[in-house]
């Protein structure tokens, strides 16, 4: 049996759009249901404790919520509805507590897995260790990124902190691991040395969902354009793009490509902001475009020139995967993340090296670019990881800890 904890998925009800990680959750959530396997869902409730889901309540509200974030159905129905189904839902466990979580452990018997694949409430040692203790349970869980503790100066105050609590809970309680990449797998080494401990980590690249837009369908927009995928924030160094942006505006005017930025602002943003509220020269050449759901986002990506991803850190790089998947070209960071998922097809730079993306972005922006068509050769190559391999790889993983053959588990795929 697995307990699936539920409880970043509830927590983002409100949300429009879902990040890297709520994707995961989606997708780990959608394989469960589907599967032939018994599976349970729980989730952390107001009070810090663990409590279980009703189970077909659970999967109305993971079909809902991938509705709403797939752009299935009326908008306004498909949100009031998740709202709706996480509200009840978080009450009933909260109403309910963790007996008849533990009540459900105990029939299920054999040993049971809790499998947690968000960082929420990972800093909680003390309620996972009372679910392994008092439910029998085998904890697995799955490491992103180690993005807070390794650049604080990203992170909002106390994150740092945060998530240092969360790492060092996995590595003292979890009997097996996941990892996206092995850059996660060697920044969390050190941990579960430190903690004396050798639980199996497996490192199983995330699938992509979005699909290609109708091929008749037209790009949004008929000047080129270029797309940013991605939350606003200092990480994500949207301000590179933006002065950029103004220094073309000042040398081409209207004849300058298209900026599109994908995603909603996020914090300590306040100079990037300025530029996109206040900087006449920008008006007209970059766009804001927040909210969407995925079919639109696949629209935009597809038409665009490249993918611009000058980001300073990353654990994966979904939209780099999702732009070479649909044929896109990329230029990104020269990044450990990155060049793991994008091998030798992106083109890749400094975070710092402004004349080097003005360079690549105004070739990039011509009809008859030689750089792009070169990229796009290598691209022809390239094949991304799928959630099939991963959860292939998951289950076997999961086996392997219920009480499975060790042979089961697999370190990479």
């Amino acid at each position: 049996m697995i307990l699936f904890d539920l409880s970043r998925l509830l927590s983002r009800a409100r949300r429009e759009t879902p990040t890297g990680i709520d994707r995961v959750e989606l997708a780990y959530a959608e394989h469960l249901i589907a599967g032939d396997g018994e599976t349970d869902f729980g989730v952390i409730t107001a009070c810090g404790r663990f409590g279980l889901l009703p189970r077909r309540a659970a999967c109305a509200y993971v079909a809902a919520l991938a509705a709403a974030w797939r752009g299935n159905g009326a908008v306004s129905r498909r949100h009031r509805t998740v709202r709706n189904l996480a509200f009840r839902l978080r009450a009933e466990a909260l109403l309910r507590g963790e007996r008849p979580l533990y009540s459900r452990l105990r029939q299920a018997g054999g040993n049971p897995v809790y499998l947690l694949v968000s960082h929420h409430h990972l800093e909680n040692r003390r309620a996972i260790a009372r679910l392994k203790e008092r439910g029998g349970a085998r904890f697995v869980c799955l490491i992103h990124d180690l993005i807070p503790i390794e650049f604080p100066e990203y992170a909002l105050p106390g994150q740092a902190d945060r998530h240092r609590r969360r790492i060092e809970s996995a590595a003292a309680l979890a009997d097996a691991v996941i990892v996206n990449s092995t850059v996660t797998q060697k920044t969390f080494q050190p941990y579960l040395e430190r903690a004396g401990r050798a639980p199996p980590v497996i490192v199983a690249p995330f699938g992509i969902e979005l699909t290609p837009p109708p091929a008749h369908m037209p790009p949004p927009l008929e000047m080129p354009y270029f797309v940013c995928i991605s939350t606003i924030e200092a990480r994500k160094n949207h301000l590179l793009l933006l002065l950029l942006w103004r220094q073309l505006a000042a040398q081409l005017g209207a004849a300058a490509p298209r900026l599109v930025l994908i995603g909603q602002r996020g914090w300590e943003t306040e100079t990037a902001v300025d530029l996109l509220e206040r900087c006449p020269a920008l008006k007209g050449l970059v766009f804001e475009k927040s909210g969407l759901p995925d079919s639109e986002v696949a629209r935009w990506l597809k038409g665009a020139r490249a993918l611009l991803l000058p980001s300073f850190a990353e654990g994966f790089g979904f939209p780099l995967v999702e732009a070479l998947a649909l044929g896109v070209p990329v230029l990104c960071t020269d990044i450990p993340a990155l060049r793991e998922n994008g091998g030798t097809v992106p083109e890749y730079f400094d975070p710092l090296d402004g004349p080097g993306w003005r360079t690549a972005i105004l070739d990039y922006a011509r009809p008859d670019s030689p750089r792009r068509a070169a990229q796009l050769h290598r691209l022809a190559a390239w094949r991304p990881a799928s959630w099939q391999e991963h959860f292939a790889a998951v289950d076997a993983l999961i086996r392997a800890v219920a009480g499975g053959p060790a042979a089961a588990i697999r370190r990479r795929i």
